[in-house]
């Protein structure tokens, strides 16, 4: 169960809610008020929750292609019942409801309606080129959102880092794809790659790298950033050896490595945030 709902992820976009909550969107506030705030955290576990669901439910509809382009994966996953996915996905969703009520109504719409966009997501939109990968890009990055509506910080620098986020996501997304290529076209999945061809999905990602740098680049050059500088300047490095792979990439295993790098710098990037504030933390305590 921990391999389909994705633990690792789950724990890696608590940790970034908390950070960035931290070093982003209340930054002019002591840690620990951040820390032990009640409202966040049960944000946090909403987010947590759903996500988690949304996982076992992109496992359901998926399982078949998962079949073809993860089998060893897919294997795993099969030791658990399609009956005991479906139902812990609803009670995920039910704790998700219960967490995002002790925050207000408002919350609770928000997280019912993030719900319903992730099933609809994965039983209909999921296979049509081009929505699809946007659709996912946004329903990953929403959980981030709810913490900037919660936290009412409306900086600049904060839309710079979504941008950047938005970007690598939505790379990710096109990386997967031709990485799936195999599943999606045996399936009849309408992914960029199946409609438009590699030769086409490759040259937005192509177009996708270069705004992506171009994002860095504005970020490291007109905004305060801390010593985060660090992780944009490792990330255009990355981000042009990845264009250079890209380039002479033709096999799965090439959009393996991709989608590793593209992971790589999206981890990086959390653990770098403690970076915008290194230097004053102890006194923020």
């Amino acid at each position: 169960m921990f391999s389909v709902v994705r633990g690792y992820n789950i724990l890696v976009v608590a940790l970034a809610q908390y950070l960035a909550s931290v070093y982003i969107f209340a930054p002019d506030k002591p840690i620990k008020t951040v820390l032990f705030d009640l409202n966040l955290l049960m944000l946090v576990l909403a987010s947590s929750a759903t996500i988690a669901g949304g996982y076992i439910i992109n496992n359901f509809y998926d399982s078949e292609k998962d079949l073809i382009n993860k089998p060893r994966k897919t294997m795993l996953d099969r030791l658990v019942s399609q009956n005991t996915k479906l139902s812990f996905y609803f009670t995920l969703n039910f704790l998700a409801v219960i967490f995002a009520s002790y925050v207000s109504f408002k919350t609770v719409i928000f997280y019912s309606l993030y719900i319903f966009g992730i099933w609809f997501y994965s039983h209909r939109l999921k296979k049509q080129p081009i929505t699809g990968n946007l659709i996912s890009a946004i329903l990953t990055v929403i959980p981030f959102f709810a913490i900037f509506i919660y936290y009412k910080n409306f900086e600049l620098v904060i839309f710079g880092h979504a941008i950047f986020l938005f970007l690598l996501i939505s790379m990710r997304e096109l990386t997967k794809d031709l990485e799936n290529i195999r599943g999606d076209l045996a399936l009849d999945y309408r992914t960029v790659p199946v409609v438009y061809g590699e030769n086409t999905s490759k040259l937005m990602l192509k177009i996708l790298v270069l705004l992506t740098i171009a994002t860095a680049i504005v970020l490291i050059l007109f905004f305060k950033i801390g010593h985060m500088y660090i992780f944009f300047f490792l990330s255009i490095v990355l981000l042009l050896f990845f264009f250079f792979i890209l380039s002479k990439s033709n096999e799965k295993t090439h959009y393996l490595i991709l989608h590793n790098i593209l992971k790589f710098i999206i981890v990086t990037g959390v653990f770098s945030i403690l970076l915008i504030d290194i230097s004053v933390v102890l006194n923020r305590i």
